[in-house]
């Protein structure tokens, strides 16, 4: 499976089998993360075998079973663009986990950060967790806004690569599946910006990897 085919198959999974992560593929993680870290300036963790982390009261709200495997997204509070950094780099991990024959979900507000055993240092802060492992399926496909929607450009005026990127950008995964995001092109260079709300920072971040990763053109900062 390559980044393409990840993007269009990954979907949300709440539910996971009891079976450990395998010690291959947690290793080669750990190699992924520490490339991340060092590029970022993040410092995600892999945590395994936590379920006390997910012990809260929304959990059985949310279907959630077997979560005990996740990533913690932490990085320093006086990082620019935390939350943003945390979320496009959140999502290069889902979508390696992803080719991995992993499956993943996006943590927000159901996971304790008091139970959470992810390091935090002076200065740091968790934005959020990515609960992983072996899915008891691989998830649903969710529902997306019409492109026109989500894109100032009409669809005929797309460049091919252009398209790519949107159409997997409507694919990310967002808080609340809100899509609070939308896709310019400002002297033939991508912008993505966020809506107002609650994690659409973290969003940010997803959608624009997912854009990169599937035209292969850079996003330019918010204007």
């Amino acid at each position: 499976m390559d980044i393409k085919e990840a993007i269009v198959k990954r979907h949300s999974v709440r539910q996971y089998k009891e079976d450990p992560i395998p010690a291959e593929k947690a290793a080669e993680l750990e190699e992924l993360i520490a490339e991340v870290n060092r590029e970022s300036g993040l410092h995600v963790q892999l945590i395994l075998e936590d379920p006390e982390c997910f012990d809260v009261l929304l959990a059985s709200y949310v279907k959630l079973k077997n979560v005990k495997n996740y990533f913690a997204i932490v990085g320093p509070k006086s990082m620019d663009n935390l939350e943003e950094t945390g979320g496009y780099y959140g999502q290069r991990l889902v979508l390696a986990a992803q080719m991995m024959g992993l499956n993943t979900c996006w943590m927000g507000g159901t996971f304790s950060k008091a139970r959470c055993r992810a390091e935090i240092g002076e200065g740091e802060k968790i934005v959020c967790v990515i609960a992983l492992g072996l899915g008891e399926t691989q998830g649903t496909e969710h529902n997306s806004k019409p492109m026109a929607k989500l894109c100032s450009v009409p669809e005929g005026e797309m460049p091919d690569w252009f398209r790519e990127g949107v159409e997997a950008a409507m694919q990310a995964p967002t808080a609340m599946n809100q899509q609070k995001f939308k896709i310019a092109l400002e002297d033939g260079e991508p912008v993505v910006t966020a809506g107002k709300g609650m994690m659409t920072k973290i969003d940010l971040g997803i959608v624009k990897y997912n854009f990169e990763a599937a035209s292969g053109h850079k996003c330019i900062d918010n204007r």
